[in-house]
């Protein structure tokens, strides 16, 4: 006995329906399209927004500590440790202003103590009075910048350098004599991380 199977049997029972109406082909296409949207466009488009908000965030806290400079109080008992500042006591009109790179860390320090705190500062520092040049300038005109300190005015101006080998900081001082009995010393303090 054989079987046979005609071809109306192998076929589906079901005949194909009408063809997409248009209406029907453009509400599945703008739901395609909104669906795109909302799984690619938003996303993308937040991280755009998110990136010019931090990109404008980042410009405004530099504006922001660039103009703020020197704050007149006394750096924290951690900053003078990590830069080697032994500030004396006494010491009067103290300032202080850190900046931080990826090479680079500094502490901008200016005070005023009375002449024979200044032989106990550079003791204690690992140098001495007889180490002070006149008329050096050692601070450079970018630190000079960063400060607003001008070392062309009145003077004598007496300069040093002390360097010192990695982890160690590095240390540019000025001093102005213009008070014999009480000079303000000026300091930047290098270190790299």
């Amino acid at each position: 006995m054989t079987l046979s199977v005609s071809r109306e049997a192998m076929s589906p029972s079901e005949p194909p329906g009408p063809p997409e109406g248009r209406g029907h082909m453009i509400r599945r296409r703008a739901l395609t399209l909104m669906t795109i949207v909302l799984l690619i466009g938003i996303p993308a488009g937040y991280l755009v927004i998110s990136a010019n908000q931090s990109r404008d965030s980042g410009k405004k806290k530099e504006e922001k500590y660039a103009a703020t400079g020197l704050t007149f109080a006394w750096p924290s008992k951690v900053q003078l440790r990590l830069y080697q500042v032994p500030i004396p006591r006494p010491a009067g009109k103290v300032a202080y202003y850190e900046t931080n790179n990826w090479r680079t860390s500094r502490l901008y320090v200016q005070f005023q103590t009375p002449n024979a705190n200044l032989d106990e500062f550079l003791r204690d520092m690992g140098t001495s009075r007889l180490a002070l040049e006149r008329n050096r300038i050692t601070v450079s005109a970018r630190d000079q910048k960063v400060t607003g300190w001008h070392f062309d005015t009145a003077g004598p101006w007496y300069g040093l350098t002390h360097d010192q080998k990695d982890p160690h900081p590095s240390q540019d001082v000025m001093v102005s004599f213009a008070d014999p009995n009480n000079p303000f010393v000026y300091l930047v303090s290098s270190t790299t991380p």
